[in-house]
């Protein structure tokens, strides 16, 4: 199940449409029975989080708290449970990706489908910390946009 939660509701986004496109890409990494949590919220909350979690004193578009925090990238998981399917959470200030999305002209819905797909790679193990992972990293997250395009469940409806 896939939970959103709307905390900055100064930004008008489709919730339905952004909870289709986490399930289509979760539909294409194998996880469509998984839990997943968003968090959509402003500047100061998310960097409350990134102070508390990274140790950086500043907002950020996203972060990511996966649910299996060992998982190395291309490593599948197994669920002993119902309990243990589950991705993670994800927290996206929408304050701080307005600029971003207006600067390349591109609509909000847009442009949290980009960060889905690269807030969802980093649960899955997936990380750009060395030029050869960052590499692995944006192979995924554009395998991932691509089958969004394609999806017939992606309408690109807006609010």
């Amino acid at each position: 199940m896939i939970s959103i939660t709307n905390e900055e509701l100064t930004t008008p986004i489709n919730i339905q449409q952004l909870e289709k496109d986490a399930q289509i890409i979760m539909n294409a990494m194998g996880y469509g029975d998984f839990d997943l949590g968003i968090l959509l919220t402003d500047n100061q909350a998310i960097q409350h989080f990134n102070r508390e979690y990274r140790h950086k004193d500043v907002p950020t578009d996203i972060l990511s708290f996966p649910f299996y925090p060992e998982l190395k990238a291309g490593e599948k998981i197994t669920a002993h449970n119902d309990d243990d399917k589950n991705l993670g959470d994800l927290i996206i200030s929408l304050e701080y990706i307005k600029e971003i999305y207006e600067q390349e002209n591109k609509t909000v819905n847009e442009y949290l489908r980009t960060l889905l797909c690269h807030g969802i790679c980093h649960l899955l193990g997936y990380d750009h910390y060395t030029e050869e992972t960052d590499k692995i990293m944006r192979e995924k997250e554009a395998y991932l946009a691509a089958i969004l395009e394609k999806s017939p469940l992606n309408k690109k409806q807006e609010v």
